[in-house]
């Protein structure tokens, strides 16, 4: 392909003529006040094609050929072949000799038998039953595990966050013993904004972290109360979808997990409090207290899990740019390459062909990675990585972060792109986790320069930005961007903006409906794109170092690599 000249010399203009500039966090939908632009350089951006392969990339790797892109299938084989063909033609050097394919080891645990909650306690039943009152499982890479007897205590929210000066373990050792806990963070429960991160959701409101904890604290079982507004999806997501799980193989097989992770209703909760002679209402106003203390129980409970394991191996695919000045500094894009492979029993349509869920935002890392290989050499190296298995946990991704390829203390920042935006230019761009780390305002300046505003995403209670592969970079340290064009359209406007996005949620996520579509709108992926090379661009070729703000539940992970990035 040809270097798109009119672009290269805008993007260079763009680059000399701007500076940086600061950012505060903007609440839910609040627009930030974009710089003055002519009509013409707003069109100009607008309608400029960073890659016109773009499509063709997008329709190629949701084709029903690649089958889903499920790991460890034909269709894995498929979609790693093509990606490493593309970045050999582009010019991208490979990690290890010719390959550029990082194994993923990971191991697929299926719970073909999971016994009811047997329970001891005066007031209490005498079980609850699986998936109507609890849900169990375990991460322990074993045929069988076995919780008896174990002592249930109460703790709160579950949270250990020296940054916030709260503790909901102090003084306790419940080693072999079953910790009970809500779900999301104080800041939540109390939308007090001064309070954790307010109505947003910090790392220690998800489920994942709880589960993380009480395994540091030694739990035999951790259970999570589940209420739907603080986890901001019903039951059934918990309890009713697939059981099985995956997981990455380590050494240690996951020993160091508790036993059995799980969730129990609201209703089970009320039992349990019951017995000791409360509510939870009363209970989540004895969580909230400065002086909270863990709360005995008087009740054991028992669980078994039984399982069938299945390991399997799978490939993250990493090329890079080498820089011309600081080759071991790295600037990372990451896509996630999989989506659910097949449906065989659809008699009509077997395929997830995941087209917009991540074919796109794999499609854009090619089309971005093409267009850097165009480009001035930059100073910094500038790195891709396809990942695997996003959709069975964010594994992928977090095998990268426990197997770096180029050290994460010398990576500058961590841009993602899940789910690009295919309905044409949007005013608004979504900065997922907006106010979490001055990366935010070097793509808020360029934002401005688009004549379009950065927003929120418009549930931040939701925890998207824990839900996504950058997550896995951000418990490193690394400083991350997750964005995307949002809602408000330039010739539409907001609600048709938001009319499509309900229409996909409805349709076709996670679902075998979606599918390429020929008369999708690419312009406002090719915008983006372009802001995110801007931003990756500018980074590469500088001495900055984006870091998180203070009070970040990240940033004293960065801060204590620092001597790493001293020149």
């Amino acid at each position: 392909m040809t270097t798109l000249s009119r672009f290269t010399l805008l993007a260079s203009a763009l680059a000399a003529g701007t500076m940086l500039t600061a950012c505060t966090e903007q609440p839910a939908e609040t627009k930030t006040t974009a710089a003055p632009q002519s009509a013409a350089v707003q069109n100009e951006l607008t309608l400029t094609e960073v890659n016109p392969r773009l499509g063709e990339y997008i329709k190629t790797l949701a084709s029903d050929e690649f089958q889903g892109r499920a790991p460890a299938t034909k269709g894995e084989e498929l979609t790693v072949a093509y990606l490493e063909d593309n970045f050999r033609r582009i010019g991208l050097k490979p990690i290890d000799a010719d390959s550029y394919k990082q194994p993923v080891s990971l191991v697929q645990i299926d719970p073909v038998q999971v016994s009811a909650m047997t329970l001891t306690g005066d007031k209490l039943p005498a079980q609850f039953n699986y998936r109507d009152d609890m849900t169990a499982w375990t991460t322990q890479v074993t045929e069988q595990v076995d919780v008896v007897d174990s002592e249930m205590v109460f703790v709160g929210y579950g949270i250990v966050a020296p940054e916030y000066n709260w503790n909901d373990y102090e003084g306790l050792d419940v080693k072999g013993k079953t910790v009970v806990m809500f779900v999301n963070d104080p800041g939540f429960a109390t939308q007090d904004p001064a309070l954790f991160n307010g109505n947003a959701m910090t790392y220690y409101g998800r489920w994942t972290y709880k589960f993380e904890e009480a395994a540091r604290q030694g739990a035999a079982m951790a259970l999570i109360i589940h209420e739907t507004d603080a986890a901001s999806y019903g039951w059934g997501v918990v309890a009713h979808g697939s059981p099985i799980k995956f997981d990455l193989i380590n050494e240690n097989k996951n020993m160091d997990r508790a036993k059995v992770e799980g969730w129990v209703t609201t209703e089970s909760a009320e039992k349990l409090f019951a017995n000791i002679g409360t509510d939870l209402a009363t209970m989540h106003k004895k969580a909230l207290q400065k002086d909270f203390a863990p709360i005995p129980l008087n009740a054991k409970a028992s669980v078994s899990v039984k399982n069938n394991l299945r390991e399997l191996t799978s490939s993250n695919v990493v090329g890079y740019i080498e820089g011309s000045k600081y080759p071991d500094e790295y600037v990372l894009y990451m896509a996630h390459w999989d989506h659910l492979g097949m449906d065989f029993s659809n008699p009509n349509n077997k395929v997830f062909n995941g087209a917009q869920d991540n074919a796109s935002g794999t499609g854009g890392l090619l089309a971005l990675a093409e267009y850097f290989t165009q480009q001035t050499q930059p100073e910094r190296s500038v790195v891709f990585v396809a990942v695997t298995a996003e959709e069975r946990g964010l594994l992928g991704s977090a095998w990268y972060a426990a197997n770096p390829v180029f050290p994460l203390e010398k990576t500058v920042v961590g841009i993602n792109m899940d789910v690009m935006n295919v309905y044409g230019p949007m005013k608004d761009m979504v900065i997922v986790g907006l106010g979490n780390n001055n990366a935010e305002d070097i793509l808020i300046k360029y934002t401005k320069q688009q004549g379009r505003y950065a927003v929120r995403e418009h549930n931040p209670q939701a925890g998207i930005a824990y839900r996504s592969d950058h997550f896995n970079l951000s418990k490193k340290g690394v400083p991350i961007l997750y964005a995307k064009g949002g809602n408000d359209h330039f010739e539409h406007g907001e609600e048709w903006g938001k009319a499509q996005r309900a229409e996909y949620n409805k349709c076709c996520y996670h679902k075998v409906g979606d599918e390429w579509n020929d008369n999708w709108d690419l312009r406002g992926a090719q915008q983006d794109l372009f802001l995110f090379y801007q931003v990756g661009n500018e980074l590469a070729n500088s001495r900055s170092w984006p870091n998180w703000n203070e009070g970040n539940e990240f940033r004293a992970l960065r801060d204590a690599s620092a001597a790493a990035r001293k020149e």
